[in-house]
């Protein structure tokens, strides 16, 4: 017997209580529905004041520097100064090295401080870089990290080494959350979707995250409805609720309402809060807020 063998089948065992064989047309009719019959009635003030609050405010551009991001944060605690009735983002989400600004920068509670890390976008460095800057980022003032799998280790059906990994940084982060990008735009099809996000989940994932928005197709209602599916069914399975996060090509309001109500009818009310459910985006967050104030407006 390969030497492999026994934590291949683990793998294998863990995908075998979930059905992992989809069909890709069958999904988009399945998404194609909720949006003609469910989104409408959930274009609210309530909803989109709701889903500002669960926004990754994220900065993560090249240019990105100690001032920039300084800047970046005083926007958050300006917004809670000018619009005290509102509830703010959910978290500034930045490169690791930029921690230490928005921890030193940042005076509004209740924003988390989020960072990617583990050789983020691509993931294709050492586990022990991996670890390291980790590490390095809570250590900084990082709340959460956001990690991409391997993408081709699972697509190799090397599923030991893409979870060991996961479970590595997981233990590396305690209790801090850990997000798990699986890049859907890569692995192409909704059974693939679906088997990342239950290895994933099983491997420690606090919240499983679309994309990184450096890969086109970034994140897509038909990934987000797969993931929610899995997420549900790995929730029924084991009683641990994971979070979702869609990030990447968020470019409307009418975007984060189709993830919304993906995630109002597949997972429920219980998943409609900040610690479950987060979008990755920045510039939804002025057009929610033109819609909310009622004026266009380009406060971040």
């Amino acid at each position: 017997m390969d030497k492999n063998e026994p934590n291949k089948s683990k793998y294998d065992a863990a995908l075998a209580k979930y059905n992992t064989q989809l069909d890709d047309a069958e999904v988009a009719a399945q998404v194609a529905k909720i949006m003609t019959e469910k989104v409408p009635a959930n274009d609210t003030m309530d909803v989109k004041k709701f889903l500002f609050n669960c926004i990754d405010l994220t900065t993560l551009k090249s240019e990105d520097s100690d001032e920039s991001v300084m800047k970046f944060t005083q926007k958050v605690n300006q917004f809670d100064e000018l619009h005290p009735d509102l509830k703010n983002v959910a978290a500034i989400c930045v490169y690791p090295n930029f921690a230490e600004i928005v921890k030193d920068t940042l005076e509004v509670e209740d924003v988390k401080i989020a960072c990617v890390s583990g050789g983020f976008p691509s993931s294709q460095t050492f586990i022990e870089v991996k670890v390291a800057e980790t590490a390095m980022a809570i250590m900084e003032g990082a709340d959460e990290i956001d990690i991409v799998i391997s993408v081709g280790k699972f697509l190799s059906g090397n599923y030991e080494e893409m979870c060991d990994e996961i479970q590595e940084l997981k233990e590396t982060c305690k209790d801090h959350h850990l997000k798990v990008i699986l890049e859907t735009g890569a692995l192409k099809t909704a059974s693939n979707i679906k088997k990342a996000s239950i290895l994933s989940m099983y491997a420690g994932a606090d919240f499983i995250k679309t994309s990184t928005g450096k890969q086109q197709p970034a994140a897509t209602p038909e990934a987000a409805y797969v993931m929610c599916q899995a997420i549900k069914e790995y929730y029924k399975e084991t009683g641990i609720k994971i979070g979702f996060k869609p990030a990447g090509g968020i470019n409307t309001v009418n975007d984060a309402l189709v993830y919304y109500t993906i995630v109002k009818e597949i997972l429920g009310e219980e998943w409609l809060n900040n610690s479950l459910f987060r979008l990755g985006t920045s510039r939804l967050a002025n057009l929610l807020l033109s819609d909310i104030l009622g004026q266009e407006t380009k406060f971040f």
